[in-house]
């Protein structure tokens, strides 16, 4: 089922203009489990979890760079060599 521009522009607005009006639902207690971190001191434990995930995921974003870069540089050292 296929539906015309003219009933997507509805549905659209719908969604846009109910985004906030979710988005704005207070907490009652707030997050227990975070204040209850944050109240044994364990919430930098968490925090060096996370940073140690992103270093691991810079880390290797790096490593697969310079590998693609030397297949790269190897790719067009052969096709130079090809045209010679």
């Amino acid at each position: 089922m296929r539906l015309s521009f003219l009933t997507k522009i509805p549905l659209l607005a719908l969604l846009l203009l109910s985004q906030p009006l979710f988005a704005q639902q207070p907490v009652a207690n707030g997050v227990e489990m975070a204040d209850q971190l944050r109240a044994d001191g364990k919430i930098w434990v968490v925090v060096a979890v996370v940073a140690a995930v992103f270093a691991g995921i810079i880390l290797y974003l790096v490593r697969l760079d310079r590998q693609i870069g030397k297949l790269e540089k190897e790719v067009k050292d052969k096709s130079a060599a090809v045209r010679r």
